[in-house]
């Protein structure tokens, strides 16, 4: 049986002494992935439950970040997600696994609504009330469609906090709803890199407001990235360059000082391929 997503900062704790300090087996391999990552299962007394390791040594080189940091930026996006109170990404660690050091993360069980109550491709007449359009498009045979995304605050709240990590991938199938309806959000690997690099599919707020909530979330981290002696500020260390956590905070300070969520600069492609 696995282990539930946690709900509440208290969950936390418990979940990430199984992935720390459980016994490790691998069951399998997801073949889907851009990057090696196997389903395994880790066991600590008599709590057991599954999870997704991502080894350093099977991470595909890529032209614009550095080698061998992605599980590193996966760790980092969960420590930034929980310190925020975004809540958004499943408990990770660094650790050693069966084919050396790399992220583990728990598994998050799906329900069967799937991204496409999140994320989804409709005809543009289809596109009904409660959605928000990021792009049109046209398929082969000449239907006009449009990738929409729904109006939901914990995808507003999603959209926020990939402006914060600089989240580079943020496609529709990366995010899932589990069994009670929360939403988790998973490949983290390409973010917080120091230039400026944010692909989604979550534009459908551009220029609009920030949420009273964003911004209390966005001041407390302010806060902690600010000062260096603190919890936040020494883990992040362990895990970026000094460069990256600077962009970090001045990400968080930019959306401070705006309100706003940000429109696309204009600069580089602003939504991943695919967007689902």
């Amino acid at each position: 049986m696995n282990l539930p997503a946690p709900s509440t900062q208290e969950d936390i704790a418990p979940i990430l002494d199984v992935l720390t300090f459980g016994e490790r087996e691998v069951e399998g391999r997801l073949v889907d992935a851009s990057n090696l990552a196997l389903l395994g299962r880790l066991t600590l007394g008599d709590i057991s439950t599954q999870v997704i390791y991502k080894p350093i040594e099977g991470e595909r080189p890529l032209w614009d970040f550095p080698s061998g940091t992605l599980a590193q930026r996966e760790a980092a996006a969960f420590v930034l997600s929980a310190v925020g109170g975004w809540n958004l990404v499943p408990p990770t660690v660094l650790r050693e696994g069966p084919l050396g050091r790399g992220s583990v993360q728990l598994w998050v069980d799906t329900s069967e609504e799937g991204t496409q109550s999140l994320v989804d491709v409709v005809a543009l007449s289809d596109l009904e009330p409660g959605w928000l359009p990021v792009f049109e498009a046209q398929l082969t045979d000449g239907t006009a469609v449009v990738v929409a995304h729904a109006d939901r605050p914990e995808l507003a709240a999603t959209a926020v906090f990939d402006v914060v990590i600089n989240n580079a991938d943020r496609k529709g199938s990366h995010l899932v709803l589990d069994g009670s309806g929360s939403l988790w959000g998973f490949d983290h690997g390409v973010s917080c890199h120091e230039e400026p690099k944010l692909r989604t599919v979550l534009w459908g707020w551009a220029g609009e407001p920030l949420p009273e909530s964003e911004l209390t979330r966005l001041d407390g981290l302010a806060g902690w990235l600010a000062s260096p002696s603190s919890p936040v500020s020494q883990t992040i260390e362990g895990l970026l360059s000094p460069a990256e956590i600077e962009a970090l905070a001045r990400r968080v300070s930019g959306l401070l000082r705006t309100a706003r969520f940000p429109a696309p600069s204009g600069r580089h492609p602003a939504v991943p391929w695919p967007p689902l």
